[in-house]
Formats: C-alpha cells, sequence, structure tokens
C-alpha cells in the first residue's frame, strides 16, 4: 500500500544539488489500470497501481533493460522524464521531481507515509504549495495524456 501526499512547488530549495538525485523516464502502458514502465536511473521496474487518491496498492516487478526498451515503445501518451531529489524532513523522504520536456517548468513533492494517521497530521515545510494530494490531474498516467 503507498500512502502518499502530493504538493505544487513554485519555488526549489536554495542548494538542491547537495542533495541525492535520480534521473527517472517512464510511460505508461494503461492508465486505469495504471501499468507502468519505469527507468529509474539504471534499475527498470513494471509497476501496476490501483484506485486512489491518498492512498492506492502499488506492486513494482524488475525489468531487463531490453525489456523496458521494448516495452516502453508501447507506451501511450508522452514519455515522462524528471529529476527526483532526495531530501530529508525529518522522520519522513521529501521525493522532490522536477519535470523535464513537455511538463517543464511543473515541480511536484511526494512525501510517503507509513499510515494514514502520520499522512493526516503532516505539516508541509514553508516552502511547500499548494496540497494537490486529492487532484487525480497531478498523476503521472493522467500528466503523460495531458
Amino acid at each position: 500500500m503507498e500512502i502518499e501526499r502530493k504538493f505544487l512547488i513554485s519555488e526549489l530549495p536554495e542548494n538542491l544539488e547537495q542533495y541525492p538525485c535520480r534521473l527517472i523516464e517512464q510511460g505508461y502502458l494503461n492508465t486505469d489500470p495504471v501499468v507502468r514502465v519505469r527507468r529509474d536511473d539504471s534499475a527498470c521496474y513494471l509497476t501496476y497501481k490501483g484506485k486512489g487518491l491518498l492512498a492506492r496498492e502499488e506492486y513494482n516487478l524488475p525489468l531487463t533493460e531490453e525489456a523496458y526498451r521494448h516495452l516502453i515503445r508501447k507506451a501511450d501518451g508522452r514519455i515522462i522524464t524528471k529529476r527526483r531529489y532526495m531530501l530529508p524532513c525529518g522522520p519522513y523522504t521529501i521525493e522532490l521531481d522536477v519535470f523535464l520536456g513537455e511538463l517543464a517548468p511543473l515541480v511536484i513533492a511526494e512525501v510517503e507515509f507509513p499510515d494514514l494517521k502520520a499522512a493526516e497530521d503532516f505539516i508541509p515545510p514553508d516552502w511547500f504549495g499548494q496540497d494537490v494530494t486529492m487532484d487525480p490531474a497531478y498523476h503521472n498516467s493522467v500528466l503523460s495524456r495531458a
């Protein structure tokens, strides 16, 4: 089960380059239900995501590079590329996605939680913008078609 909140970011935090960063490329084979292929630096995955906004099922299966290259060509919609920065935030980690290509200059912060109470109690840092957790328009599967 994935439990996460999403926030729009209008201004990047200072010293972003000091945090770990990965390059992510992903495409969607299906959006209802969500079936995604992703290359995260050199690791490749096929992911199934269930319905939901704040909480939903998620299953990841490893892929070979060859299988990833084969499946990404079958993606429906745009291929999403983004840089993901990992920033500490108390007991949590902020996954700061800086979108590249057609979706630039979109920046979204995601924070995953161990349970619903932790997600509801979370107080975002001052530099976070609008909470878009309950807005499906900010799911990557929707962004791939927008």
